[in-house]
C-alpha cells in the first residue's frame, strides 16, 4: 500500500525528497504546471517544449532518494474548454506529453478540466488558529468579482461537446504511450455555472458520463475524497465503493471536510463528517490499493513552517490508517 506527496518541479533538488522519505512516503506527485528548466533542457508544455530528457531525469532524482515518481499534474490547457483558437494545437501539444510521459517511465497524468480554477470564500479559524480553507455559495455568489466571470458563459452543452471531442482523441493516444490519465473533480463541485463557465466535472452523473463516453483502462479518476464529500455529505461512501469497483481510481487526495455544500470548511483529517478509517476500508473492500495522498493542509500561524508541519502530520495519520487497514 502507497503513501504520496507531492512536490514541485523547482524543489525537486531542495531537502523535499529527502524530508518525504524519512516520513515513510512512497511515490511523489509532481507539479508541472508552468515553465521549468532542468539543466539546460527546457520544458514549457504550454509553448508545446516537451521532452522525454527532462522527464526521465525528474524520475531518476525521485528514484536515487528511494521513491519513485507516481505521476506529473497539468491542467487542461483553456483554450479546449473555453473553444479559444488554439485548442487544436493545445490537443496536440497533449498528445506529444503523454507521449513523453510514456517515453520518460511515468505512468500517470494528473489533469483538471475547470478552466476558471477552484472557488473559495474567506477562511475560516480552526483549532489553535489554523486557518481553513472554506467556500460559501450564498458568499460567493454576492461577492464574486465581475471582472473574473468568464464572457460570454460556456453552456453545458459546450463544455461536454469539447470535453468529449478531447477525449476521444487523447485516450488512444495515452493507451499507446502506456499513461493513465486522472480526471480532478471540480472544486468546489457544483454542476452549475461558476466563474462564467459551466463544471462538469461535479455530479456523480457527470462522471458516470465522462467514464462511459470513452471506456478505457488508461482513463480514470483522481479521486478527491475532500471535494466528494464537499457534495456528497456520507454520500461519499457509496461513491468510493463504485467508483473503487469499476478500477476507475488512480489515487486518491484523501482528506476530510465539515459541512457540505453550500458551505464546508477543509478541516484535519481527524475533526471532519468522515470516518476517514471507514472510507479506507471501503477503498480496499474494493480492490483499491493505492496510492493515497493528503492534498491540502490546513495554514498554521504565521511563524510556523507550515507546508512541512502540515504534511508530517497528515502523512502519520494516513500511514497509521494504512497499517490499521491494509496491514
Amino acid at each position: 500500500m502507497l503513501l504520496q506527496d507531492q512536490v514541485g518541479w523547482k524543489d525537486l533538488d531542495s531537502d523535499w525528497l529527502d524530508f518525504y522519505a524519512s516520513i515513510g512516503v512512497d511515490t511523489i506527485h509532481l507539479e508541472t504546471r508552468g515553465m521549468v528548466s532542468e539543466e539546460g533542457h527546457e520544458l514549457n508544455i504550454s509553448e508545446g517544449k516537451i521532452s522525454s530528457q527532462p522527464l526521465a531525469q525528474a524520475r531518476e532524482k525521485v528514484e536515487a532518494k528511494g521513491l519513485k515518481l507516481n505521476n506529473i499534474f497539468y491542467s487542461a490547457p483553456r483554450e479546449i474548454p473555453l473553444g479559444l483558437d488554439g485548442a487544436d494545437k493545445m490537443t496536440d501539444i497533449w498528445c506529444k506529453l503523454l507521449e513523453a510521459l510514456g517515453e520518460a517511465g511515468i505512468p500517470m497524468l494528473g489533469w483538471n478540466y475547470k478552466p476558471m480554477g477552484n472557488f473559495r470564500t474567506e477562511s475560516a479559524t480552526g483549532r489553535g488558529g489554523v486557518k481553513y480553507s472554506t467556500f460559501d455559495y450564498e458568499r460567493y455568489m454576492k461577492e464574486r468579482d465581475p471582472a473574473k466571470v468568464y464572457s460570454p458563459e460556456v453552456s453545458e452543452d459546450e463544455m461536454w461537446e469539447r470535453m468529449e471531442a478531447f477525449l476521444k482523441t487523447v485516450i488512444p493516444v495515452a493507451e499507446s504511450a502506456g499513461v493513465i490519465m486522472a480526471l480532478h473533480p471540480d472544486d468546489p463541485p457544483v454542476p452549475e455555472p461558476l466563474g462564467g463557465v459551466w463544471q462538469i466535472c461535479s455530479s456523480v452523473e457527470q462522471w458516470r458520463r465522462i467514464y462511459d463516453s470513452v471506456p478505457s483502462p488508461n482513463h480514470k479518476m483522481l479521486f478527491c475524497q475532500g471535494c466528494m464529500t464537499e457534495l456528497l455529505g456520507e454520500g461519499v461512501y457509496d461513491w468510493i465503493a463504485e467508483m473503487a469497483g469499476r478500477d476507475k481510481i488512480a489515487w486518491v487526495h484523501f482528506r476530510n471536510v465539515k459541512g457540505q455544500l453550500p458551505c464546508f470548511e477543509e478541516v484535519f483529517m481527524d475533526e471532519g463528517d468522515i470516518d476517514m478509517k471507514r472510507a479506507m476500508q471501503i477503498y480496499k473492500d474494493n480492490g483499491f490499493n493505492g496510492p493515497f495522498m493528503m492534498d491540502h493542509t490546513p495554514g498554521f500561524p504565521v511563524g510556523m513552517d507550515s507546508a512541512k508541519l502540515g504534511k508530517a502530520w497528515a502523512n502519520g495519520y494516513i500511514r497509521r490508517l494504512i497499517q490499521d487497514v491494509y496491514g
